[in-house]
């Protein structure tokens, strides 16, 4: 699991590509800055290594241990327990940095509550 680079958003360039008619250009903002209104996504992503499936969960507030978590929560209940019914642990790698890092209390906090809510055991490896 890892939050990938925030973006903002709205209608802002972007490297990407997208067939567009001749001569019918995407609008876009001169300049890229912040819209107040807005906010930036920020995209959580959670791994399963054993299926290679993805899930990206996007928040537009803040990168915390509680969105974190929630994302890890909404995997479990969509892809997670449908595809590991017997699962009685699940085994969280994560990066050092940011919400999920080693010596955040919340994201433990909130760990343990995903815990405790699942009857699951949790083991978390941090990455240095």
């Amino acid at each position: 699991m890892d939050t990938k680079k925030k973006e903002l958003v709205g209608d802002f360039k972007n490297g990407g590509r997208e067939w567009r008619p001749r001569g019918e250009p995407e609008p876009v903002r001169v300049h890229d800055f912040l819209l107040p209104q807005k906010g930036k996504a920020i995209p959580y992503g959670v791994y399963d290594l054993n299926r290679n499936e993805g899930w990206v969960s996007v928040g537009i507030d803040h990168d915390t241990a509680t969105f974190a978590v929630r994302a890890i929560r909404r995997w479990w209940e969509v892809m997670g327990r449908p595809s590991y019914p017997r699962a009685t642990s699940l085994l969280i790698t994560a990066d050092c940095g940011g919400s999920n890092g080693a010596r955040v209390r919340l994201w433990k906090w909130e760990l343990q509550q995903f815990a405790d809510r699942t009857g699951l055991t949790l083991t978390v490896c941090h990455f240095p």
